[in-house]
């Protein structure tokens, strides 16, 4: 087999539906999948998303009552293990550093350590949280944990 042998499986390419090209197209001809007649089969019709046709829409005949936590939740941004290893051995990694390394972008309520890939390094890290395992591989490292809570560090576990 060679370059120039190899095509497609069959029925893996489909021509695109050229709709509105006449009877000819197996298409509709004179409707061109339209159907008879309404506002969808009219040139220039289209209607807004959540559109029922004048029926009082679903959106509006839910109810609205009610308390949503959604704007209080806390939102971290993330950190894996394995992008730590940019640091050199024991150096303190914080928010501000992170962000001026490019590992942290916009906005969030702080940053969460968590535990995908393997860390190498010996690193003193101060962010706000961490998932059990990742405190765990940092610590096994010979590393040390410092939690951030309102402007001020605590060692973890003391």
């Amino acid at each position: 087999m060679r370059l120039h042998d190899l095509k497609p499986a069959q029925g893996a390419k489909q021509r695109r539906k050229r709709i509105g090209r006449g009877p000819g197209s197996g298409r509709g001809g004179h409707t061109s999948t339209r159907g008879q007649k309404g506002q969808g089969s009219r040139s220039g019709s289209s209607t807004r998303p959540g559109f029922e046709g004048g029926q009082l829409p679903l959106a509006r005949r839910l109810p609205k009552r009610g308390f949503n936590n959604k704007r209080f939740a806390t939102v971290y941004i993330p950190v894996n293990l394995d992008s730590l290893n940019c640091f050199d051995d024991g150096a303190r990694v914080d928010e501000a550093v992170l962000r001026e390394v490019g590992l942290v972008n916009g906005r969030g309520d702080g940053v969460k350590i968590l535990a995908r890939g393997k860390l190498e390094k010996n690193l003193i890290v101060c962010v706000n949280a961490f998932s059990a395992v990742a405190r765990s591989a940092i610590e096994e490292k010979g590393g040390t944990c410092e939690e951030v809570t309102k402007g001020r560090a605590t060692v973890a576990g003391k």
